[in-house]
């Protein structure tokens, strides 16, 4: 019997590392596939509250109304780190 793809939107440890994963029906889910390498490996769980902590920080400049050309440089820094923690996420979470 073929697997069927079922697409599911679920939050990563409340993030957005991945917004649309695909999972196999029947297999682990994407939350349980992050929380288990969370447990297990060190160097994840380090990814993923970096990302945590540049998210963190990202909002904090989303609530101000001004950013002075320094805070912006900053936020545009602040993203490109965001996104390559993302990138390497997603890439152990594909196993490669």
């Amino acid at each position: 019997m073929p697997s069927r793809k079922l697409t599911i939107d679920l939050p990563l440890l409340n993030s957005d590392i991945i917004t649309n994963p695909e999972v196999l029906m029947g297999a682990q889910s994407q939350e349980e596939k992050i929380d288990a390498l969370v447990e297990k490996d060190p160097e994840f769980k380090s990814l993923v509250q970096e990302h945590r902590m540049l998210d963190g920080k990202l909002k904090e400049f989303d609530r101000k109304i001004y950013l002075s050309p320094n805070e912006e440089m900053e936020r545009k820094r602040l993203q490109k780190l965001k996104l390559v923690k993302k990138d390497k996420i997603a890439q152990r979470l594909s196993g490669q």
